[in-house]
């Protein structure tokens, strides 16, 4: 079974696409700064520690938070203060 990699699909068009279709939809594409540590501190306390890539649950060395590490980076996404983030 073939599965493409995503560094082939061109992420400079994927962003284009997205933000041409932004007016059809009544959305907003927003970019977060590239060094935000999304997955690297927690969604509960705001703790930030290191973690191996193939780390795939984050467990909070300051309030014992375990949570899948893409969730944990999510929930950061979506909180992320405003001074870190842009319009794409």
């Amino acid at each position: 079974m073939f599965l493409p990699a995503v560094s082939n699909n061109c992420f400079y068009e994927i962003r284009r696409q997205l933000t041409y279709k932004q007016p059809f939809y009544a959305t907003r594409v927003e970019l977060v700064d590239r060094w935000f540590p999304s997955s690297k501190m927690c969604s509960c306390c705001g703790h930030i520690q290191t973690m191996r890539l193939s780390e795939r649950v984050y467990n909070c060395g300051r309030c014992g938070n375990i949570q899948d590490r893409d969730e944990n980076a999510s929930i950061n996404l979506r909180d992320a203060p405003e001074d870190k983030i842009r319009l794409a």
